[in-house]
């Protein structure tokens, strides 16, 4: 049972690497960093808006508009943050 819960908060800091990520990449294509035209750039975006968007969405439509500043990244790893902790915390001690 370890080993799942293991396995359960790896996949949660994957998550968050590719939250960071998005954002990140997001950065770049507005700015003009990266051209988005480029194949790789576009493989990578469409891959990490398709493994984000879904856990975003709801986010962004509870959220008010704050004018182009999208805070649902930091939002979404809060709550990961969290459910991390809960079974560091409370779960993973009491399994034997």
């Amino acid at each position: 049972m370890r080993s799942i819960l293991y396995v359960i908060l790896l996949v949660l800091d994957l998550y968050i690497w590719l939250l960071i990520a998005s954002a990140i990449l997001s950065w770049l294509v507005a700015f003009n960093v990266v051209n988005a035209r480029n194949q790789f750039v576009a493989m990578v975006g469409d891959f990490l808006f398709r493994i984000t968007e879904p856990v975003l969405r709801p986010i962004r439509n509870v959220m008010p508009n704050l004018g182009g500043i999208d805070l649902s990244p930091v939002i979404v790893i809060l709550l990961i943050i969290l459910i991390k902790d809960i079974i560091v915390r409370y779960i993973y001690p009491a399994v034997i």
